[in-house]
This record gives C-alpha cells, structure tokens and sequence, in this order.
C-alpha cells in the first residue's frame, strides 16, 4: 500500500514537473529587457512564495507543541514532526532561492549580492531556520523541544518583514507584480507559466513533507521504544 501510494505521488508530480518546465522555457515569452535570463523567474520565485508556506507549517506545529506540552504531550509529539519537517523543506525552498537569486542578478544588476531589506531579510530567514536545524540536531534533552519550538516562533516574525521589505522600503529588488498595487501584474503567458510552476514545485515540496513526516513519526515510534527499554532495564 505504502509502494503503491509512493507511486501515484509519483506519477502525480513528474507530469507537473514537466509540463511547468515546459512552461518556463518554451512557452513563455521571452523578457524584452532581460532576454532568457528572466526565466529564472520561473523557478526564484514560486520556491520564494513556498518557502513561506513550508515556514508556516513549522510555525503551527511549534504553537502547537509549546500548547500542547503539558497537557497533551502525544499530539505534541505528532506537531513537532510537521515542525521539524516543515522547517528542513523549507529551507531547502529558501536555499534554492538564495542560490538563484544571485545567478539571476549578476547580468542583470551587475552584482551578485547587494544588502538591500529584501535580500537581507530572506538571508537572515534561512540563517533563522538552519539554526533551529542545529538546535534540533545537536541538543538533546527534553527541553531542546522547547527550546526549538520557541526559536521557530520568534523566527517566523522575519516571514511578514521579509515579504514587505520592498514595499515598505527602496530596495533593488524588484517591486510586486502579484498583488503590488494598480500598475502591477503579469501577462497571461507569463502568469500561466508561473503558475504551473508554483502548483508544480507545490505538489513535489507537499510529496517531500508527507514522506519526511513519516521517516520523522517512525524515528519518534523507536526512540521512545528505545528509551522504554532502557528504563526496564534499570
């Protein structure tokens, strides 16, 4: 069953991987001003836009373990593993954005890097996140859930700052065009090929979370029959 349900997730995501990398390359218009490396676009932003979902997935699980703590430590269990999984999808989205951002900006700008609030607050995200990741991989102890849990907390307040820098400031990055007020927005093509791309990507982060909750809840079923060993033991 668990073959069988890996399968059709499969089969699900490489047509949509696809037919958005078709969309990118091939149908949408090239840029009158950037040429083909606008394309980039395609894939900087929708890993952008879920980059954030996937930091919100780690925010609600970390709410909810610091709820539920105490007086539910068995669902504080189950939303600790979407919270440690949502967290290392995320910045794998937040590493992909960062690594194109600059490739998209070295012929375009003339730099790689400039430390406007838009890049420096996505920096500061990913930072805000491999910590938590560090947290969780050399801390042990029961309170390390904690510790963690609070972390991904007051880190998810860099997601709003992140996502207004470049309307609340100047910055080099460019304005909104979804959403950025009345003379933004998109041609069809090249919405329609940002789109695919985002329910693409979408579906292959959502496949990676499911498996990885997963692995996680099987970790947590031997640790705790590990440490129950133990304690007959003594």
């Amino acid at each position: 069953m668990k073959k069988l349900a890996i399968l059709l997730a499969v089969i699900a995501v490489v047509p949509l991987m696809a037919w958005g990398f078709y969309q990118a390359i091939y149908a949408a218009p090239t840029e009158a001003t950037m040429g083909d490396v606008q394309r980039i676009f395609y894939y900087h932003v929708p890993h952008g836009i879920l980059a954030y979902l996937f930091y919100s997935i780690n925010f609600v699980g970390s709410l909810l373990v610091l709820l539920w703590r105490r007086s539910n430590p068995e669902r504080a269990i189950v939303a600790d593993a979407w919270a440690l999984s949502g967290a290392e999808v995320g910045v794998v989205f937040s590493t992909v954005v960062l690594t194109t951002g600059p490739i998209w900006a070295r012929p375009v700008w003339g730099i790689w890097w400039t430390w406007d609030p838009r890049l420096t607050t996505s920096l500061v995200l990913w930072l805000i996140y491999v910590s938590y990741l560090l947290v969780r991989r050399f801390s042990s102890g029961s309170q390390m859930y904690t510790l963690a849990a609070v972390l991904a907390v007051f880190g998810a307040l860099d997601m709003p700052i992140n996502y207004l820098a470049n309307r609340l400031w100047r910055t080099q990055h460019p304005s909104p065009v979804i959403a950025g007020g009345p003379d933004s927005g998109m041609a069809p093509p090249i919405a329609a090929a940002l789109g695919w791309n985002v329910l693409a990507w979408a579906v292959w982060g959502l496949l990676i979370l499911a498996f990885r909750v997963y692995v996680e809840r099987r970790q947590q079923t031997i640790d705790r029959a590990a440490a129950n060993a133990a304690l007959a033991a003594d």
